[in-house]
């Protein structure tokens, strides 16, 4: 559950012929193509250096428990469970166990099926972010700090038992003394200081990973660089403030401001510690059931989801980087309502030109040479080649895909496809790039609860949105650089 989640109380008990052009290979593409909106690029950092001692306790913590699941793992060996589904299962068991930090970390596997193997993918589904509620008093003493009064003195209400509870926060249910309702996200005391100790862990461990070439396929250090930054987002709640305001405006000309709402901020009850917003009543977007109950239309809270997300990665640059089900909520007017903006991510304007190049080479124009040259601009490539092979590998391994529309499109399929390129010319995708195709994920999975006919490809919305991309970048005479 969302650590941040608002619930009603319905959602509580639930081959081109073009002149060849060479490509050299790259070591510092991507530094140059994004940012990333955290606590490194952002206005506050959160993620404090432990001491030797605190690191080598966890190290400690840590070997323990690998111990054991390898232990584990050996016993179950009359087990009929294929190895390598016994393998990943002991592995979820350990992240459990070692708690906040590689539950998170479980959490990105989990939407990383094109990335990671199919079978730990699937286990780390189950991997659940729940955590037991830390006591009132340790609540009212982090609230009277954040705000020099006791929750019964700030709030007009304000109840003890959260209605969801994380590693990193839980959420509590209150009214301002205006009449608001409102939701109050909680940190934890000292959870920076443990997620820290963990994270120089696994800095180290992906240094090891990079030795080998599925770990430098995987950009094993950026991972934990990306993972390590998500969390230093997370540790400072007015990132997130920040983050969802900043959404908002970017929508705020566009068709979607009326069909995509997120809850208003209460900036005189939020600190670093503290997140006070709107309480929004809905429910979650995988709750077909529900969604069809009130008369909502599916496929139009699918397209919306889709554009709104293309929207804000294409031409806003800032776009919601984890839309599990506990973030997405639709509201009793049908629309659609995002929740936690710990996680997103930004694209600078050249890498949205070349994006919508590439989609637009991929989808319309079928030119692959043209898409080669966006898709190596995009990566740090350390093998040389030529756009003509890049050309023959795209039309190759997208050749699976072809004739098939949207909805009948797999992001899965396509996002191991495009990790098979990848490992082909030993690139390195961008980490936004990889942050996309996991919110991809997901719509996946609720175009297929919601609107599971919905030709995507032949719809006038998308189709028209689409046109408008290459029709704007084409009088811009945009293109890769």
């Amino acid at each position: 559950m969302s650590e941040n989640q608002q619930l009603s109380e319905n959602q509580r008990a639930s081959e081109d012929q073009a002149p060849t052009t060479a490509i050299s290979t790259a070591s510092d593409t991507d530094a140059d193509l994004t940012e990333f909106v955290d606590g490194s690029h952002g206005r506050w950092a959160r993620l404090p250096t432990v001491s030797p001692v605190a690191e080598a306790y966890r190290v400690g913590v840590t070997a323990l428990q690998l111990a054991r699941g390898g232990a584990e793992f050996a016993l179950g060996f009359r087990s009929p469970l294929p190895i390598s589904q016994r393998a990943a299962r002991e592995i979820r068991n350990v992240f459990e166990r070692l708690g906040p930090t590689y539950v998170k970390l479980g959490q990105l596997i989990a939407s990383s099926p094109g990335v990671f193997t199919p079978a730990l993918s699937r286990e780390f589904e189950t991997l659940l972010d729940r955590v037991a509620p830390a006591p009132p008093e340790v609540i009212d003493a982090v609230l009277t700090e954040a705000f020099g009064a006791r929750p019964a003195a700030v709030f007009a209400e304000f109840d003890s038992q959260p209605i969801a509870s994380a590693s990193i926060a839980q959420v509590h249910t209150a009214t301002l003394h205006s009449g608001e309702h409102v939701v109050v996200k909680v940190q934890r005391p000292g959870i920076a200081a443990r997620l820290s100790a963990d994270v120089q862990i696994l800095e180290r461990l992906a240094e090891l990973v990079e030795l080998s070439p599925y770990g430098r396929m995987l950009s094993a250090k950026d991972v934990v660089d990306d993972f390590a930054t998500g969390l230093n987002a997370e540790l400072d709640f007015r990132n997130e403030a920040q983050a969802m305001e900043e959404f908002v405006a970017g929508l705020a000309d566009t068709p979607f401001a009326e069909r995509v709402r997120v809850p208003t901020v209460h900036h005189e009850f939020t600190t670093d510690e503290v997140l006070t917003m709107e309480r929004v009543d809905a429910v979650r977007i995988d709750d077909a059931r529900a969604v069809r109950t009130a008369g909502h239309d599916g496929t139009a809270i699918v397209r919306t989801l889709l554009l709104s997300f293309l929207e804000s990665a294409f031409h806003g640059g800032l776009f919601h980087g984890d839309l599990h089900a506990g973030n997405v909520l639709v509201d009793d007017q049908g629309r659609l309502v995002l929740l936690d903006f710990g996680i997103v991510g930004r694209f600078d304007p050249r890498t949205r030109r070349i994006l919508r190049q590439l989609v637009g080479d991929l989808l319309v124009r079928n030119d692959y040479e043209s898409a080669s040259r966006a898709m190596f601009a995009l990566g740090a490539v350390r093998k040389p080649g030529t756009t003509r092979e890049g050309a023959k590998d795209i039309r190759r391994f997208t050749a699976p895909l072809a004739g098939k529309d949207l909805a009948g499109m797999s992001y899965t399929q396509l996002g191991r496809q495009l990790a098979t390129l990848a490992k082909a010319y030993d690139a390195r995708l961008p980490r936004e790039l990889v942050l996309v195709g996991k919110q991809l994920l997901y719509v996946e999975k609720y175009m297929k609860l919601l609107a599971p006919q919905w030709r995507a490809i032949t719809d006038r919305e998308l189709f028209t949105f689409m046109s408008n991309i290459l029709t704007e970048d084409a009088a811009n005479g945009s293109t890769p650089s």
